[in-house]
């Protein structure tokens, strides 16, 4: 069994209100501390099967221009989604199994593009705007019982299994798969950054923060008492820990690689793009209102975050 990151976005960051701020309040945190952010998803190869997690930005979703006041910047493109998955060598048509880790667009975009897959989620995520049209889901009832200290599962294949992890969304859910004696474990949102596993503070966007906080709490315990690789979504560090097969630790960090950005002027356009959820706010569908123009309690359509999660395109 091979496990392969799909990477299509670099440079990006996470401000540390951003990240660590959930339970004590943005406020109490350093909006200049900027831990790296990326975008990749993964691929498990099991010799029989090609399955993916997650699948990226959908085609032709513009990047962001951050600035100083930016809580989170996804990054520039490296190349589309679909072009880092055929870059791996694979064809679209080799996918039989999607299994989604929650339904935001940077992270379910693509799933329409492959068409012999079944796209597995969360029950919980069956109506929303973003899965709109697909006829190629399959509700997640997590019928398996327990996975070690996680109450909820469902074994999608020898080795790879699908948990709940509410909180992020209602819908969340994570993926372990194991593999020469080791965990590896695949999560969407859970935390943005490593830094933010080994403190123990949960980000700023969440449909349930009591779940949230449960979830990370599973999350740790399983850690600590499984060698575990962790793959996250956000962050360089999962590719990182996956090309070294690192072993997280949480009582000895991997020394922190802060971004340093250069928040150079470049022109953008009267479209704004929610770094949450990639939803993309074009004054033409909102009765020709400008994104600056909206009320300071304006929120995304989509994930719901406040205007202060946008950027410009």
């Amino acid at each position: 069994m091979e496990i392969k990151a799909i990477k299509f976005r670099k440079g990006g960051f996470y401000s540390q209100a951003f990240a660590f701020g959930g339970e004590e309040g943005p406020d109490k945190f350093d909006m200049t501390i900027r831990y790296r952010g990326s975008l990749q998803n993964y691929l498990i190869d099991t010799g029989e099967e090609v399955i993916l997690v997650d699948t990226g930005f959908p085609e032709n979703t513009p990047e962001e221009v951050p600035n100083e006041e930016s809580l989170a910047y996804t990054g520039k493109d490296i190349c589309s989604y679909m072009d880092a998955f055929k870059a791996l060598g694979y064809k679209p048509e080799q996918v039989t199994k999607i299994l989604l880790t929650h339904k935001h667009s940077d992270h379910s975009g693509e799933i329409g593009s492959f068409p012999n897959a079944k796209v597995y989620v969360n029950e919980e995520e069956m109506s929303a705007a973003e899965l709109k049209g697909q006829t190629n889901l399959v509700p997640v009832k997590f019928t398996d019982g327990k996975y070690y200290n996680f109450p909820e599962s469902q074994k999608i294949s020898d080795g790879i299994y699908f948990i709940k992890a509410k909180g992020h969304t209602n819908g969340n859910s994570l993926v372990v798969v194991e593999n020469n004696g080791l965990f590896y474990m695949m999560q969407g949102d859970i935390t943005y950054v490593d830094e933010a596993l080994y403190e123990n503070k949960l980000s700023i966007v969440y449909d349930d923060l009591a779940a949230a906080r449960e979830t990370l709490d599973r999350v740790r315990d399983f850690i600590k008492n499984h060698p575990t690789v962790y793959l996250s979504t956000h962050s360089p560090q999962g590719y990182e820990n996956l090309e070294a097969n690192r072993i997280m630790d949480l009582d000895n960090p991997v020394e922190t690689k802060f971004e340093k950005v250069d928040f150079k002027v470049e022109k953008s356009s009267e479209k704004f793009i929610c770094s949450v959820c990639g939803y993309v706010y074009d004054p033409a569908e909102h009765d020709g209102i400008a994104f600056k123009d909206q009320p300071e309690d304006f929120k995304c359509p989509r994930c719901k975050q406040g205007k202060d999660k946008f950027n410009p395109a």
